[in-house]
């Protein structure tokens, strides 16, 4: 801020330069902030939460990817557009950008019956998807955090951004990541320094790629399938230049050898003559 605010005062020439400068500004990315929050501990979550709108406001943040509270407070009936399954969600954090003031969202599959529940139970008339907490000090972590307790779930670092991290990475395996990052609300660089996230899932599919277990069998494959040892591998020669050389497999397998000979493996080698005497004493020394 502090840079922002001299920055100014240079380009008003009050000042003649700017002593922050230097200074590294804007957001930094730290993963070991960063939880994915699994659906099993979702569930767990929503079944702890004690009424309609609880429900809904962590469903809005973990399958539909607003922000809390200010997005989720924000959300109103008529933003709902139910024909094209589809939200229209206020931006405050972006609304300063030409463009940005809103978004719309999805209704994802996983949102549908939470919304659809509410909006039963709305009363008539009802403006807003959330009629609770309208105050701008409330505190809906601290709710969150009673919420983990009584599902028996120890509320993970910055509860409502790793839900929506959560979600962005989840839909980046599906969509292209600038879709993805059109719907949480952010731009496909800030997604990659803050919300996508490398999960156990990933290593698990890597593990079961089926390349990769070819070549393990193939690694694997019984002796009868090899091809019958020989005595003694011949090169060809392939120009005037050189000549076949025949080389010993017992020398390649000897004891303190680095490397040994197999058939299955050998490759055609080219030995110039004049280099044939030379490696010959190598291979007998």
């Amino acid at each position: 801020m502090a840079k922002q605010i001299v920055k100014t005062a240079v380009k008003q020439r009050l000042i003649p330069s700017n002593p922050f400068e230097d200074l590294q500004s804007g957001a930094i990315g730290n993963p070991e902030r960063q939880y994915f929050v699994s659906r099993q501990e979702a569930e767990k979550i929503i079944e702890a939460c004690p009424d309609t709108e609880w429900r809904l406001i962590f469903a809005l943040c973990r399958y539909g990817g607003l922000r809390c509270p200010s997005e989720v407070l924000a959300l109103r009936w008529q933003d709902v557009n139910w024909a094209e399954s589809k939200i229209l969600v206020t931006c405050q954090k972006t609304k300063r950008h030409e463009g940005k003031a809103t978004r719309w969202v999805p209704l994802f599959p996983e949102l549908l019956p939470y919304l659809r529940d509410a909006f039963e139970q709305a009363e008539p008339g009802a403006v807003y998807c959330i009629t609770r907490y309208r105050s701008t000090n409330a505190n809906l972590r601290t709710q969150l955090g009673r919420i983990a307790r009584r599902a028996g779930i120890t509320l993970w670092p910055k509860p409502f951004q790793n839900c929506r991290s959560t979600r962005e990475s989840e839909l980046c395996e599906t969509f292209p990541e600038y879709v993805a990052a059109a719907w949480i609300g952010n731009s496909p660089k800030v997604a990659r320094k803050h919300y996508l996230q490398i999960t156990d899932e990933h290593f698990k599919r890597a593990a079961q790629n089926p390349a990769q277990s070819g070549a393990v069998l193939s690694s694997t494959e019984p002796q009868g399938a090899t091809e019958p040892k020989q005595e003694n591998a011949v090169f060809p020669a392939k120009n005037a230049d050189c000549e076949t050389v025949q080389v010993d497999a017992e020398l390649w397998s000897a004891p303190g050898r680095i490397r040994t000979y197999d058939p299955r493996f050998r490759k055609p080698m080219l030995y110039p003559t004049e280099l044939r005497a030379r490696l010959s004493q190598v291979l007998l020394r």
